[in-house]
């Protein structure tokens, strides 16, 4: 595994990430991103193997921050779900095309990477399941909750506030900024800890 602190390695994720951003990934050649980034081609080769390999280590390095939430223990009280989702669309916001991409690559198969990204996400599926596990051995959230229903209602509000920022953002006359979105953040986390709390008991 590199190192992301090495300068040139580091340069070379940054461009790939701009350039995939902009277009489609056939149309983003390594001498582009090479160019954009200040570095001799073979350094591609070098570090990545090819497009493909430069590509995949991107989607890694920008989803790894919010998968490695899963291991620590952010969700481990369900007041934890307003902080990831702050954090998820704080990345979001900083790479705004970058949940379209997934999309496209998962739904339309556009590119390369589909088994990858799906590798990922069952990442974060499992970690997910560990994390709703112990939240009921807590009492925090209902025994009988199924974790696929959870993921998908936890995906759902993380994933279309950033695939239809730009539709909303004209609805609403103004920017998703940081504050919207930190508020939004804590609303969807209030709704989430609220729809899968557990039962209280009858006085």
């Amino acid at each position: 595994m590199n190192d992301i602190r090495d300068p040139v390695y580091a340069r070379l994720l940054k461009a790939a990430l701009e350039c995939f951003l902009a277009d489609e990934y056939h149309k983003v050649t390594t001498r582009a991103i090479a160019d954009k980034a200040g570095a001799n081609i073979s350094m591609i080769r070098y570090y990545f193997g090819n497009k493909e390999g430069l590509y995949e280590e991107m989607i890694r390095e920008t989803l790894k921050p919010i998968l490695d939430i899963l291991d620590n223990n952010i969700l481990s009280e369900v007041g934890g779900f307003a902080e990831y989702l702050r954090f998820y669309y704080d990345t979001m916001r900083r790479h705004p095309e970058f949940p379209k991409l997934i999309l496209k690559v998962l739904a339309l198969n556009h590119g390369p990477g589909r088994r990858f990204i799906l590798q990922l996400l069952e990442r974060g599926r499992s970690g997910g399941a560990r994390q709703l596990e112990q939240l009921k051995a807590n009492g925090q959230v209902d025994q009988a909750l199924n974790p696929d229903v959870a993921r998908m209602a936890f995906v759902s509000l993380a994933m279309m506030p950033m695939l239809l920022k730009d539709i909303f953002e004209e609805q609403m006359g103004g920017q998703m900024d940081e504050a919207f979105l930190a508020e939004l953040a804590t609303l969807n986390g209030k709704l989430l800890a609220a729809g899968m709390a557990a039962a209280q008991p009858e006085a």
